[in-house]
């Protein structure tokens, strides 16, 4: 079954999660099929930019509970994203969850409808928002940051705009991407790869400095008896036995 649709039109590739029956959720294998295909668009000359966005009601839950791909692979195509030679695109008009925000942050531009809806629920299930932090720390408010790391708590659009997890929001997302993708249209392919380089120097840092220690205490968070915890309540749909 293919879990990443792919279509193209003037040089934009576009990229669709596409498991809504799992809320588009990031198994092994959807996260091996999207590595693959933006290899497929990074080495392709034709492709000008890269469009990342989903089937269904979700952007992504985060990780598959079921099926969770390992913290190395998860890192791997985090940092493809952000190494990729052309620009990406986060086109989202659902909901995002914890490790879904890793995708959304690791894009270059990210627009959203109003409809959308964002959170970090590691700590409701045990664990720590760690593999993602790579791309999330550098991009976003610190204090901001704090209080939805922390809590858990939901954020709309327009305070994901405010606290950096978007590029914009607007009421139609496509109405408010196409200047974004116009403008890319238009940039020259070689000035597009320098410029994001540029851009992206400070996420990679991060990269290269923590990638190993965040990979190794998801790796330890998520074998624990209060993640184990935590994923049971949530299949159950009950409390965690940690709620007061």
């Amino acid at each position: 079954m293919t879990l990443i649709g792919r279509t193209r039109e003037r040089g934009v590739e576009t990229l669709g999660l596409d498991a809504p029956h799992r809320r588009n959720a990031l198994s092994a294998a959807l996260v091996a099929e999207l590595a693959g295909a933006l290899a497929d668009a990074g080495g392709d000359a034709a492709v000008r930019a890269v469009v990342l966005t989903h089937t269904g009601t979700t952007f992504s839950a985060g990780a598959d509970l079921r099926d969770p791909p390992a913290p190395e692979a998860l890192v791997g195509l985090l940092r493809q994203i952000v190494e990729l030679p052309k620009p990406v695109v986060a086109r989202v008009t659902g909901h995002v969850r914890a490790g879904g925000l890793g995708l959304l942050t690791a894009c270059d531009i990210a627009v959203a409808s109003h409809a959308a809806t964002f959170a970090f629920t590691e700590v409701r299930i045990g664990v720590a928002p760690a593999v993602i932090s790579l791309p999330v720390v550098p991009r976003t408010d610190p204090r901001a940051l704090a209080r939805y790391y922390l809590t858990g708590e939901r954020l709309d659009a327009a305070e994901a705009v405010r606290v950096g997890l978007l590029t914009a929001a607007g009421d139609d997302v496509d109405e408010t991407l196409a200047p974004v993708l116009d403008g890319l249209r238009r940039a020259a392919p070689e000035a597009l790869a320098e410029t994001k380089q540029l851009l992206t120097a400070r996420v990679l840092e991060t990269f290269d400095r923590d990638a190993a220690d965040l990979t190794a205490l998801s790796a330890r968070l998520f074998s624990s008896a209060a993640a184990h915890e935590g994923m049971t309540a949530f299949l159950e749909r009950r409390d965690p036995e940690w709620v007061v």
